[in-house]
């Protein structure tokens, strides 16, 4: 019997740690969060004094306001709910356009009969409008649910309100996921779509806008935590990075931050890119990504370039392999700009090389490494000896040296591929995933902040990898959107873009 008590006693200290540091962790959380919306709030109501130019808070607007929307969301889902205090006046939203087409979706309880055996009687209704958008053309959808009544008992029935992404607000999951595509897939900044918005009928305000895209951000990203985790169970991985400007909140001056790129081999199964946007280019980034420095880090091979960033990692049990495409771009380069000899007959092999793996491309993993060691070892082996011996013939610091010693130093990595079948040959497929976010900086012209940037990232995350799969985006992220409110955390996998279908009679 003492013992137990005593066994009680113990578990019921245990759990009071166990909230004790679940409380903590949360306060230190609402403070981070508090902290970080209340410098947003002096940037964005600052005196003018304080406050960006006009320039530069036309551009920091959507930025600001997201932001603020995104860690609002947050801090109601760390702290319980509270009421609304009494006498207070939530502010009216303004009705939607009566000359909008409006299709009606009824919500009716499964059974109009009584827990007593009467027949309910339909005394009422309540109507919600949200607005839906099709590429050139808004509509509202009337939410219509019926109100139903027993005469005897007086027992009232009603369908429960369907949930959404953004509670008691206007936009449909296809408004949502049109907004969110046009911004980060088609680069279209949130002033823009306000005009295109504006010219299909109805002008919604930016501010309306940035809070939808930061709200949406904070529901996709456990999306993107479990397509990461996915994602770092394959063996081998492509990983690249490349700069975007970041703004440094009270400079008014960008400074240079780095979108970091890891995505699933051609080889692989698993069709995935993940982006992580980071304040720098310091290797300590690409490390936290693969989880390294703990006993669960990842330990398979990363295909990358000679960036010293990458080197740390390759200590902590991660494999190089390097890319051909790097190598050979510097002969090209000598050949293009200077007519090299030397480059022109590099050129030779490396072509031979690739020649190799158009053939193998479809082949078998084992039919593949066979026909890379009886036909790639052979080439690679001839221009080995071919680079030293030229290597001994330019003079030091030349171009020539430089482009010999960069494929001589690196030989294990560039050539590692030949005895892996599961091993690319370059690094080109993550730098494809990267050419929309070169091309999308002309449109940004910068990430108005840390938090912005990951949000960027987390959703083209997902644009990204739907488009891998030969998923259209847009359909996408409107289904998406549609089931996250009702989809179990533990079940967040099924809709990842690799296992993501449509539901049973829906439609995109």
């Amino acid at each position: 019997m003492v013992r137990s008590l005593m066994g009680r006693v113990e578990a019921g200290d245990l759990e009071i740690d166990r909230r004790d540091r679940e409380l903590a962790f949360k306060q230190a959380t609402i403070d981070k969060l508090t902290h970080e919306m209340a410098v947003l709030k002096r940037l964005k109501f600052a005196s003018k004094s304080e406050a960006f130019t006009a320039e530069q808070r036309n551009l920091l607007e959507d930025t600001l306001d997201a932001d603020l929307a995104a860690m609002e969301l947050e801090l109601e889902q760390l702290t319980p709910a509270k009421a609304a205090p009494q006498g207070k006046q939530q502010p009216k939203r303004q009705a939607l356009p009566a000359d909008l087409p409006r299709r009606e979706i009824h919500h009716e309880p499964n059974s109009i009969t009584c827990a007593c055996g009467c027949a309910l009687k339909r005394i009422g209704e309540d109507i919600a409008e949200k607005l839906d958008y099709q590429p050139g053309v808004f509509t509202v959808e009337r939410h219509v649910r019926g109100k139903w009544v027993c005469a005897r008992c007086e027992t009232l029935i009603q369908a429960p309100v369907a949930p959404h992404i953004i509670d008691k607000g206007i936009p449909t999951a296809g408004l949502l996921a049109q907004v969110l595509v046009a911004k980060y897939l088609d680069h279209l900044p949130l002033y823009r779509q306000e005009a295109i918005f504006g010219r299909a009928g109805l002008a919604i305000p930016r501010s309306t806008l940035t809070a939808w895209v930061g709200q949406c951000g904070v529901h996709l990203q456990p999306l993107v935590d479990a397509l990461r985790s996915e994602m770092l169970r394959s063996r081998v991985l492509h990983a690249d990075e490349t700069p975007v400007a970041m703004l440094k909140p009270g400079h008014g001056k960008t400074h240079r931050a780095y979108l970091w790129s890891y995505c699933t081999t051609a080889f692989d199964t698993l069709r995935a890119v993940v982006f992580d946007f980071a304040d720098s280019r310091g290797g300590q980034h690409a490390r936290a990504f693969l989880g390294l420095g703990g006993e669960n880090g990842w330990r398979g091979t990363l295909v990358c370039d000679d960036f010293s960033g990458y080197k740390a990692c390759f200590e902590l049990g991660v494999t190089e392999a390097g890319c051909l495409a790097h190598a050979r771009r510097k002969f090209h380069e000598l050949w293009v700009n200077h007519g090299s000899p030397i480059g022109e007959q590099a050129l030779k092999f490396f072509g031979e090389l690739y020649k190799v793996e158009r053939f193998v491309a479809e082949l078998a993993p084992d039919d593949r490494r066979s026909a890379r060691q009886e036909r790639s070892s052979k080439v690679a082996d001839a221009l080995h000896q071919w680079l030293t011996a030229q290597r001994q013939k330019v003079p030091e610091g030349s171009a020539t040296a430089k482009a010999i010693d960069y494929s001589l130093k690196r030989w294990l990595a560039l050539t590692r591929y030949i005895d892996d079948a599961d091993l690319p040959v370059d690094n080109n497929r993550v730098e494809n995933q990267i050419r929309p976010i070169a091309l999308g900086r002309s449109n940004w012209l910068f990430a108005g902040s840390l938090r912005a940037g990951q949000r960027a990232a987390a959703v083209m995350s997902l644009i990204q990898s739907a488009k891998l799969n030969g998923l259209d985006p847009y359909a996408y992220l409107k289904d998406v959107l549609q089931r996250l409110p009702t989809q179990p955390a533990r079940r967040v996998e099924e809709l990842l873009p690799h296992r993501w279908r449509l539901a049973d009679g829906d439609t995109v």
